[in-house]
């Protein structure tokens, strides 16, 4: 596979447990605070409390009657799109006239917060319909797009936890087609009562804090969250500021396990492998890497070896600590991470991680750690065996 041209990044944009917006979040991630709490949207008759990192009680949703029209997921994913939108200097007006795409990954959506709906269907209460309106119209790639106007390709991403990297990936083929001259593309996802049941009964849910490549490391925590990248094709971006470049993109399926990876990460070395030669780098050119880094055994068992198996002594670090895992939220919040932290020349620690485990070759970084270079790789793991790999590079580079 040859090289490809490399997309502009005009602006980014997250929210999650970790912060309401990119500075909140940084400042969280280099303080090296957490805050995973028992969920305040629902309940379940679970023994066990599992925590979550979700928004902050006082943060206010954008739309009028908040969750009774769109979905909470639509409106994280609006968040993320305003600010990084803001931050490339677009703004509905500026935007009239251009060609605008919005790809958008997603694992939950809505699709699963409408059990309140079923439970009284099932006991003939006659429930209000409201809620599958709701879900009918909740796609957030059209959320965006209906919301700012924009009349270019929309399309939803459902891959599980890959989807926001993989829509990152799709959103760029967009631009270097000649279909776009912008595109909105990230991932965006929101808590719900199914998924955290699902989760638990799969038994790879931590109920502390969890503890990603550390050898006592017992699963994942959820959370909710958006991030979002503005994409913009060279001739629209003309003087304008670069955040930064997606140089490539890789994706592979083992169709190894419904939920579990392929023991010898033949999956991930192939998307890595798709990656790297579509950015037309090499592995020592990469000056860090955001794992995907559950916390669950499995995961970063495999995850450890591929990655001191292609970039042996490479520091890498798991953001997971700090917003939870966002499914098919986590690849866009981690590539706004990943070149945040290109941009800073620093990666936080690996928040949890305290002992090495011996079936794990590599270990990420316990502190607050300085990176020389410009290039950086973030990578996603999801169920169904599928792999997604970003290499990003910084503005200036």
């Amino acid at each position: 596979m040859s090289r490809l041209a490399p997309i502009a990044i005009t602006g980014l944009g997250c929210l999650s447990g970790a912060g309401v917006n990119l500075a909140e979040s940084m400042q969280t991630l280099f303080s090296n605070q957490r805050n995973p709490q028992p969920s305040r949207r629902f309940t379940t008759g679970h023994p066990h409390c599992y925590p979550v990192l979700e928004l902050p009680a006082e943060f206010t949703l954008p739309l009028d009657n908040q969750e009774k029209v769109y979905a909470r997921s639509c409106q994280l994913a609006l968040v993320a799109a305003r600010e990084a939108l803001t931050d490339a200097g677009w703004d509905e007006r500026s935007l009239r006239g251009k060609r605008v795409g919005v790809c958008i990954g997603t694992t939950i959506g809505c699709a699963l917060n409408c059990d309140d709906f079923y439970r009284a269907y099932k006991e003939d209460d006659n429930p209000d319909i409201g809620i599958i309106k709701r879900y009918l119209y909740s796609n957030p790639a059209a959320v965006i797009a209906q919301q700012f106007r924009l009349d270019g390709p929309t399309q939803t991403i459902a891959n599980a936890c890959s989807s926001g990297t993989d829509a990152i990936g799709i959103g760029s083929s967009w631009l270097r087609a000649g279909a776009c001259d912008i595109v909105i593309a990230g991932g965006a996802d929101e808590l719900a009562r199914v998924t955290y049941s699902g989760f638990s009964s799969l038994m790879i849910t931590d109920p502390e804090p969890c503890k990603p490549f550390d050898l006592k490391r017992k699963g994942l925590n959820l959370g909710e969250g958006a991030g979002m990248l503005v994409l913009e094709h060279e001739e629209v971006r003309q003087e304008k500021k670069v955040r930064g470049y997606v140089l490539g993109y890789g994706t592979a399926c083992d169709a190894y396990h419904l939920t579990a990876p392929r023991p010898d990460g033949a999956g991930l070395k192939q998307a890595l492998a798709e990656a790297f030669a579509t950015a037309g780098v090499s592995a020592k050119q990469i000056s860090f890497t955001n794992a995907h880094g559950t916390g669950t055994p499995d995961n970063d068992r495999v995850e450890s070896r591929v990655l001191n198996e292609i970039l042996p002594g490479v520091p890498f670090v798991s953001t997971k600590g700090y917003t939870g895992h966002t499914l098919g939220a986590a690849g866009g919040i981690e590539a706004v991470f990943t070149l945040a932290c290109l941009q800073r020349k620093e990666i936080p620690a690996n928040i949890g991680f305290s002992e090495a485990d011996p079936e794990l070759p590599a270990t990420p970084v316990q502190e607050n750690t300085r990176i020389e270079g410009d290039i950086a790789l973030s990578e996603s793991l999801a169920f169904g065996g599928n792999n997604a790999a970003l290499i990003l590079a910084r503005g200036d580079a």
